[in-house]
């Protein structure tokens, strides 16, 4: 089937030649769409969708995709294929388009290159959309990007060459189009950082450096309202970590610190970054994590791991769910499966096995939160009433009152306890899964405060009765993680 693809690729790009008019995406029909991440995920034909280090633009009602062509490489065998561009209406249907950037005989796309993470932006001055690749030699020895044109989004498009930009070394990147319509190119540079660089007002080549980070790899970036957020992973190779975010009001900073948006310890539930998508809808907006699992025998297969995130303010967080939908059209997503049912339940912290409790069945508001041993206590019973997503209210059935962190702090360490429900998001908490992942009764969840970020924790990883229950940065710590009874 691959050559088959390849061939009609071919056959489409010559006749584009031809007829003086590029290959042009069809758009697909619009529906809301389900997502069950870690499965297998394929197109119209039944082929392995190919959108490894994913590069994705809207045009119109129409999503376009393109990716790193991986068809029986392993990660000891990584070499050029192609870079293929899909289309669909609803983000999980996707129609095989063509090759959008094929490999050639020789040079920077020829046999034996590595071509990673295609990003495309539409240029609206000069009409063509434009590409920026991970240019390097088999080693990752040269470290550069390149840059290619077509006046189609799917292409076919012109290579024009690769080159360090400002003369530092780059290897995974990413684009962003700011609101004014400014494009930046984010770099890794191995030597000094993750870099964010300006490019010229044709997107064709880099002209000023505008911040410096830490060093990460698999960038992505978005904006909402004044806020910058960037994405990243640690550098590990083909072996997953706890991807970070970071955010600021200015490309150029000062940056936030980085920290986790998935809990600790899941490695972003076996993924890497490839991307961040905007899903903007009549009711809403839904904010997408695009990432990789890496399956190093047979890349091509790697499965793609896409996951609404929790966005409040400048905190993000991202749980995991079997299956969940999205409506494009509004621009909201639901999700039943890993998630815990509404109503009462006891949450058990699983170091100490006891659990959740109000000191002394209190029912005035500001009574302290602690662990206890299980003894069916009403003030030991938590509803849940369902915000959003991920996002709950946590009522405490004895006295009606909410689990809340007092003052709204985003302070760590600071006890929790129970205050008169206000909506507030001090009061709001996404449950994010961990453990096995499969289904909320064989998942354990971190409780990540909707306001701070932080996570709901026994204080000190104790195992007394009494020891108090506080927010805390998320660790993978058993005391962080409670089981829902």
């Amino acid at each position: 089937m691959k050559q088959v693809r390849t061939l009609l690729a071919a056959v489409a790009a010559g006749l584009a030649a031809l007829t003086g008019t590029a290959l042009t995406a069809a758009p697909a029909s619009a529906a809301q769409g389900a997502f069950t991440p870690g499965t297998a995920w394929t197109d119209q034909s039944g082929n392995a969708l190919q959108m490894h280090g994913l590069g994705i633009i809207k045009v119109g009602s129409t999503w376009y995709a393109f990716g790193e062509d991986k068809t029986a490489e392993s990660s000891a065998n990584a070499q050029f294929q192609d870079i293929p561009c899909y289309s669909s209406a609803d983000l999980a249907h996707w129609t095989y388009q063509g090759q959008a950037l094929a490999r050639q005989s020789t040079g920077d796309l020829g046999p034996g290159r590595v071509i990673e993470r295609p990003k495309v932006i539409f240029n609206a001055a000069t009409g063509q959309y434009v590409m920026y690749l991970h240019v390097d030699s088999s080693s990752y020895s040269e470290a550069k990007v390149g840059v290619a044109t077509s006046s189609s989004v799917c292409g076919p498009y012109a290579y024009h060459g690769s080159f360090q930009p400002l003369g530092f070394q780059s290897r995974d990147i990413g684009l962003f189009e700011d609101t004014d319509g400014s494009a930046y190119l984010l770099s890794e540079d191995r030597a000094n950082g993750l870099r964010i660089d300006r490019l010229s007002a044709d997107y064709l080549s880099v002209t000023s450096a505008v911040a410096v980070l830490p060093d990460y790899e698999a960038p992505a970036m978005m904006k909402i309202g004044g806020t910058y957020y960037i994405f990243g992973s640690h550098l590990t190779g083909w072996s997953a970590n706890d991807n970070v975010y970071a955010t600021a009001t200015s490309l150029a900073g000062p940056w936030s610190a980085a920290g986790t948006f998935a809990p600790a310890r899941t490695s972003t539930y076996q993924s890497q970054t490839a991307n961040v998508i905007t899903v903007q809808g009549s009711a809403g907006t839904t904010y997408i994590y695009a990432g990789d699992r890496w399956t190093t025998s047979n890349l091509g297969t790697s499965p793609l791991i896409w996951l609404p995130l929790t966005i409040h303010g400048t905190t993000v967080t991202m749980g995991w769910y079997n299956q969940w939908s999205l409506d494009t059209s509004a621009g909201t997503w639901s999700a039943s499966a890993s998630l815990p049912p509404s109503g009462p339940h006891v949450l058990t912290d699983q170091n100490s096995g006891m659990a959740m409790d109000v000191t002394g069945a209190s029912k005035a508001a500001g009574a302290l939160v602690i662990q206890w041993p299980a003894n069916g206590g009403a003030n030991q019973e938590w509803t849940l009433q369902p915000v959003s997503g991920n996002v709950f209210t946590v009522h405490n059935a004895n006295s009606g009152l909410c689990l809340d962190v007092p003052g709204s702090s985003a302070a760590q360490g600071v006890q929790l306890d129970q205050g008169t429900c206000n909506g507030g998001a001090s009061q709001e908490w996404a449950f994010e899964a961990v453990g096995s992942y499969q289904s909320a009764s064989d998942a354990d969840f971190v409780l990540a405060s909707v306001n701070s970020g932080l996570i709901a924790e026994v204080k000190g990883n104790s195992t007394a009765s009494h020891a108090p229950v506080d927010q805390w940065p998320s660790n993978g710590g058993a005391n962080q993680a409670w089981a829902i009874g």
